[in-house]
């Protein structure tokens, strides 16, 4: 198990993880529990994993100090799939309460499943639309804040679809790697804030509209080759020549401790 002595309190606080569906409070709860060395995720059948913490950026700061955590298929799983696993991540805010204006941060994980040819709608699973969860999915029952839709009053969802700058991550992966994969996925999103014709955007938007004390600039933050030789390794891109974009990824998921994969 991971102990928790050495991480921050402020990012225990509000913090929960399993499967199924987390509860929402307003009260800030520090975690108890212990953190996983190995969260085994099965294949098929199963409620997606989740962990939930206050805000986006305590989620990603959380993940990149956990470099003890990683998350790796079970057994059962390798045995019944034979080629590489991937992840398939959903971003989940959710409202405290109606009158509140604080939102949670839930991230969802499974394995990808493939969608089956005689699938009916098979063809939404497959077009990358941020407003359909991904067909893994489907086949167990949905924890409830999923069940409202994409752009619910008390809660929104975000299927983080596969670009060439990002695809989907392999398992096994480490918590810091894949706290660097979802800056990523936020910093693709910020690309394209001005592009109306698809989804993406909509992480960007809700990050920004939910955690709006969290965009503060950061330009005097220092600046690291290595971190961004990581995430281009990673995920296949290089450095952005805006300066508070490569702060902003550095601040999250610095500093590295390389897993047992040596990544």
């Amino acid at each position: 198990m991971s102990s928790t002595q050495y991480l921050d309190t402020e990012l225990l606080a509000g913090l929960s993880l399993g499967f199924g569906t987390p509860s929402i409070s307003s009260s800030l709860k520090p975690f108890d529990g212990v953190i996983p060395n190995v969260i085994a995720l099965p294949y098929g059948r199963c409620p997606p994993f989740h962990i939930r913490a206050p805000s986006w950026r305590n989620l990603l700061k959380l993940m990149a100090r956990l470099s003890g955590t990683r998350l790796e298929p079970t057994m059962e799983a390798l045995a019944v799939v034979k080629t590489e696993m991937k992840l398939r991540i959903v971003v989940s805010f959710v409202k405290v309460h109606h009158a509140s204006s604080d939102w949670h941060t839930v991230l969802y994980m499974t394995i990808d499943h493939p969608v089956p040819a005689n699938a009916p709608t098979g063809w939404k699973y497959r077009n990358g639309d941020t407003n359909t969860l991904p067909f893994s999915y489907t086949l167990s029952q949905l924890p409830a804040f999923l069940r409202d839709g994409a752009d619910s009053p008390l809660s929104k969802f975000y299927t983080i679809p596969a670009s060439n700058e990002a695809p989907f991550p392999v398992l096994p992966i480490s918590f810091p790697n894949l706290a660097t994969y979802l800056a990523s996925a936020l910093e693709n999103a910020r690309d394209a804030i001005r592009d109306s014709s698809s989804g993406v955007r909509r992480l960007a938007q809700y990050v920004d509209q939910f955690y709006p004390n969290d965009r503060a600039a950061l330009d005097d933050a220092p600046e690291r080759v290595g971190m961004r030789r990581r995430l281009k390794n990673l995920v296949g891109i290089g450095s952005k020549p805006q300066r508070d974009r490569n702060a902003e990824v550095y601040e999250l998921v610095t500093p590295f401790v390389a897993d047992d994969y040596g990544r």
